[in-house]
């Protein structure tokens, strides 16, 4: 099965690869289009898996001289990329050092009396991590396991009669609350670095300060009616969950008191977080305020060249596929395929006022995401064109990039394969599939109205 996709995907590529070349493009540009959509439909068929697929890219853009060696390796260079690495090895620090647990139970002690609380309290954990953990995936890595015993300890099972006590509702609140933790911050999931890198070429700056800025109206709208929402329409059988907050203070006891190491990490995490916050005003590179943390957690010892030897593989594997996925898709913009694309697209739209054009994008860059198993696949394969479309049909490049990143975010708990940190809670056993589509449907139509009502706040504050 796995070669008969494989072959499907090679077949894709060459049929591709000998049609016309259409419009005014130059033979390169289709060239790099094929080998770069090629890569995208192995992912989509599940026939490569991603970081596969564009170490393969790479080679075949040099090997058929679409692009120099000096091109392909243009990714690798950018600030951002360094960003995403560096952060990711940082991330490693908040979990290894016990401080995403402790800050959860902390807050489930407090505030984890009936099952709405408990949905609230994961929730924040996911948000109060998020400008740390700069992958979204790295933070289910944490939440899950939390979310795993607070389920099992109030009473749910992963049984068709006992998920639905309390399972079911709080694995859904954490994956729906994980979409906009991620949307808040701008490194709460590492394709927003990658936007933002897409974004400056059409003259948008996005930066840790004023991403927040926008993001806040929408997000914490969002993240306060999510847990309400789906328990309003998706009521768990338990209401109250009394146990929970003893679960939570046995765990602490276990703890014990904040080690050292947690109390490094908490002083690095908070003053990267201010840092990246006034980066603008200090002109200060946001790749070297992660770096700076990470050589503090390796001073402190909360981050050990041990660890970084034996964890640093995600790190490196994400930052290897970003980076190249991202210069294929720079070049082709560098090419003019972009703009030629965004044309034909703006003259199927033309006549629209820019209002509708901006609502019809981004409606229609949500639903495509039902196709695609990764959020930055999403981005890197379409983000370009859409916003080109966007500027030609006159709509405020800022307001436009803002919003398909957000979107980027927030359509992640549409299906089960919508995202990579799906996958733990869909195959807890309380989550099913059919729940994830049912629920995750309404979730993103909830994050879609937020948002778009939003617009005039994130027109304003996008161009301060």
């Amino acid at each position: 099965m796995l070669w008969t996709k494989r072959t499907i995907t090679l077949g894709f590529g060459l049929v591709v690869w000998h049609l016309p070349v259409p419009w005014d493009l130059s033979p390169d540009a289709w060239h790099l289009f094929t080998i770069f959509m090629t890569a995208i439909v192995g992912v989509l068929l599940e026939a490569l898996s991603i970081f596969t697929a564009s170490i393969l890219a790479m080679v075949a853009v040099v090997l058929t001289r679409v692009l120099t060696p000096q091109q392909a390796f243009s990714g690798f260079s950018e600030p951002f990329m360094l960003l995403i690495l560096a952060a990711f090895l940082v991330a490693k620090g908040v979990i290894r050092s016990g401080l995403g647990r402790r800050i959860a139970f902390l807050l489930i002690r407090r505030f984890g009396k009936s099952t709405l609380r408990l949905g609230y309290c994961i929730v924040a954990t996911d948000t109060l991590l998020g400008p740390a953990i700069p992958s979204n995936t790295a933070r289910s890595g944490i939440l899950y396991p939390i979310t795993h015993a607070l389920s099992l300890n109030t009473g749910s099972l992963p049984t068709e009669e006992g998920r639905r006590r309390t399972g079911t509702y709080l694995m859904m609140t954490a994956i729906s609350g994980h979409t906009i933790s991620s949307a808040l911050w701008f490194t709460g999931m590492a394709a927003n670095p990658v936007g933002a890198g897409i974004a400056s070429q059409f003259g948008v700056n996005m930066n840790f300060g004023n991403w927040l800025l926008v993001s806040s109206v929408p997000c914490i709208m969002a993240l306060v009616l999510i847990p309400l929402v789906l328990y309003k329409l998706f009521p768990p059988e338990n209401n109250y969950t009394p146990e929970a907050p003893e679960m939570a203070r046995k765990m602490l006891e276990e703890m014990g008191p904040m080690s050292r190491q947690e109390w490094i990490m908490g002083g690095t995490f908070f003053g990267m977080i201010l840092l990246w916050a006034f980066a603008p005003l200090l002109h200060l590179d946001l790749a070297i305020v992660a770096f700076l943390g990470l050589s503090v957690l390796i001073l402190g010892n909360v981050y050990t060249l041990s660890d970084i030897r034996q964890g640093a593989g995600d790190a490196l594997e994400t930052y290897l596929w970003f980076a190249i996925l991202y210069m294929m898709s720079t070049a082709l913009n560098d090419m003019g395929f972009m703009k030629t694309l965004g044309e034909q697209i703006a003259g199927l739209i033309s006549g629209y006022s820019w209002v509708t054009v901006y609502l019809l994008l981004t409606l229609l860059y949500i639903l495509i995401h039902y196709l695609f198993v990764s959020q930055t696949a999403h981005l890197l394969a379409l983000y370009a064109v859409f916003l080109q479309v966007a500027v030609n049909a006159g709509v405020p490049p800022a307001l436009m990039a803002f919003m398909l990143s957000f979107a980027t975010n927030y359509f992640a708990v549409m299906t089960p394969q919508a995202s990579s940190s799906n996958v733990l809670f869909a195959g807890s056993g309380f989550l099913p599939s059919e729940d994830i589509y049912k629920q995750g449907a309404l979730v993103t139509l909830l994050n879609t109205v937020i948002f778009l009502l939003a617009t005039p706040w994130i027109l304003w504050a996008s161009s301060l």
